[in-house]
């Protein structure tokens, strides 16, 4: 059989993962994801030429990632596979992804606290495969590394000096998305890809966004940790300190159940008080007032920070809408885009209904963009350049 490179995408909740074909591009053949359900059970959604779910008897204790992996060594494709590509959502100062070495591991195994939702996980997958299939080559891509050509005064956190040298400071993250995107907008022929002052919104569970000048990212919205920014399903995004400390005084809050509020019971869902799904959020709006308010301060942060990101900029010249809610919400983009014509921002409504490539209006000075964002085909390529 043909080598083909095996992506993983391990996150805090679900295992995507995808079987590519390598070439220029890499072609996609098989992809899919594992998590778990409202019911405990862990339940697989795999898509080839169509999609079905398959639930998974699981043994008491069992960890996804054993699940996963012993699915993975049953499949045909498994056994074409060379090399492994994965996503580690922290990479500290690390610019370029890197073949896995066990010093790397034991460096991410270091800043595991750094972000302890996301690196526990995507290190488990990757020991997994190396105990498992030592002959596989492996390559971390970190979706930090975007964002480290970022200046200095946007990197730099507003408290004691002596944490600096801890590492303590603002990282950026979705840097993936960020990397495909921009070279989306190369490929496309956009001249503000290398040349240009561009806005990147990955609108989704995770939001943020990233101000990019010549091709370089500049600022972004998500600081130390992926729960800051912009408001989110489930996180709060940016967030008066003194909150943790006002809860830890009058609920007796300690730092875990603040921690697991602010990102599992906050932003869209803790508005709304019945969902964290936008389209959901979209139809109870109009007869529950708290649904409203929920979609309302979602796309009133989002105007506020491309608002921001433009002053760093000196202006903008194109707007590019990704991620879920950024690729399939037409109403969202509308009102994010509702009085940013002193911006130059002028979206065509039946283009924009149409989640047209384009959707700004032919007088529009910014061009307006809705680019399907491919983490997966990110990481592919990202493993192709460095082992071929």
């Amino acid at each position: 059989m043909k080598p083909t490179i095996l992506t993983i995408n391990g996150g805090s909740s679900s295992i995507k993962f995808a079987f590519y074909r390598p070439g220029e591009p890499p072609t996609r053949c098989v992809f899919g994801k594992m998590a778990r359900n409202g019911l405990g059970e862990i339940i697989l959604t795999l898509t080839d030429e169509e999609e079905v779910s398959v639930p998974f008897p699981v043994a008491l204790g069992k960890s996804a990632t054993t699940v996963f992996v012993d699915w993975l060594e049953k499949q045909d494709n498994f056994q074409s596979v060379q090399t492994v590509g994965h996503r580690l959502v922290h990479g500290m100062e690390r610019t370029e992804p890197e073949l896995v070495t066990q010093d790397l591991l034991d460096d991410i195994r270091r800043i595991s606290p750094f972000a302890p939702e996301h690196l526990p996980v995507e290190t488990d997958l990757i020991e997994t495969l190396r105990k498992r299939h030592p002959e596989l080559v492996q390559v971390a891509c970190f979706d930090t590394a975007f964002h480290q050509s970022m200046p200095r005064m946007a990197k730099l956190l507003p408290i004691p000096r002596r944490f600096e040298a801890k590492g303590i400071r603002r990282y950026g993250f979705h840097g993936l998305s960020y990397a495909y995107l921009m070279e989306e907008l190369a490929r496309l022929g956009d001249p503000a890809a290398t040349k240009g002052r561009v806005i990147l919104c990955h609108l989704g569970n995770g939001a943020s966004m990233s101000a990019v000048r010549d091709g370089q990212s500049v600022e972004t919205s998500m600081g130390f940790s992926p729960t800051s920014g912009l408001v989110m399903s489930t996180r709060t995004g940016d967030l008066d300190p003194g909150v943790a400390a006002y809860l830890g005084h009058t609920e007796s809050m300690n730092t875990k159940e603040f921690y697991h509020m602010a990102n599992h019971e906050s932003g869209l869902i803790g508005i709304s008080e019945t969902s964290s799904d936008m389209r959901k959020l979209l139809k109870l709006e109009s007869s529950d007032i708290r649904a409203a308010e929920a979609v309302e301060l979602f796309c009133y942060q989002a105007k506020k920070w491309i608002g921001s990101f433009s002053a760093v900029l000196g202006g903008l010249d194109a707007l590019v809408f990704s991620g879920g809610i950024g690729e399939n919400s037409a109403i969202v983009r509308t009102r994010i885009c509702e009085g940013l014509g002193f911006l130059g921002v002028k979206l065509d409504e039946n283009r924009n209904t149409k989640s047209a490539p384009i959707i700004s209006s032919v007088d529009s000075s910014v061009m307006a963009r809705v680019i399907p964002t491919d983490e997966e085909l990110m990481i592919a390529r990202s493993v192709a350049r460095l082992t071929q």
